[in-house]
């Protein structure tokens, strides 16, 4: 017995199969993020560390509390530039799996969804910006303070 395929596939599998070629793209877009959420969170972490040392120290050494002062208040900077484009890079991957479910309900549903996934999309873009210029600020303040020491 041999298996002919006869006419062209069932309509709902080619809608199905396109769907998922248009969001290849936003899948490894949203991998990206997901990477860059993990950079984030290693700094943030890392921030965090720093400032509880720098805390100690200040308990037990108060002689020197205004060179380390001004330390917690670079690293208090620092977080909260961070902060933000974990918030940032976080709301861009939240969009593209909401572009993913656009593109999904739109073709299941019969919905012309194009003009809500282009404008999510185009949001997660200037949140992906807004987080990249975020992390691009505190390295710019993380290095400045190792240019000073090097002096």
């Amino acid at each position: 017995m041999t298996l002919e395929l006869q006419g062209p596939a069932d309509p709902a599998v080619s809608v199905v199969a396109h769907v998922i070629q248009l969001s290849v793209a936003p899948v490894f877009l949203l991998s990206g993020v997901g990477t860059i959420l993990v950079v984030l969170t290693s700094r943030l972490t890392r921030i965090v560390d720093r400032t509880r040392i720098l805390e100690q120290q200040l308990a037990t050494a108060p002689a020197s509390s205004d060179t380390i002062n001004a330390h917690l208040d670079m690293l208090h900077r620092r977080a909260h530039l961070i902060n933000w484009a974990l918030s940032l890079a976080t709301l861009c991957a939240l969009l593209i799996c909401g572009v993913i479910g656009f593109l999904f309900i739109g073709a299941f549903f019969q919905l012309n969804a194009s003009q809500v996934v282009a404008i999510a999309f185009v949001v997660a873009m200037v949140a992906l910006m807004g987080a990249l210029l975020n992390f691009l600020r505190e390295i710019f303040l993380a290095t400045r303070g190792l240019r000073r020491g090097g002096r």
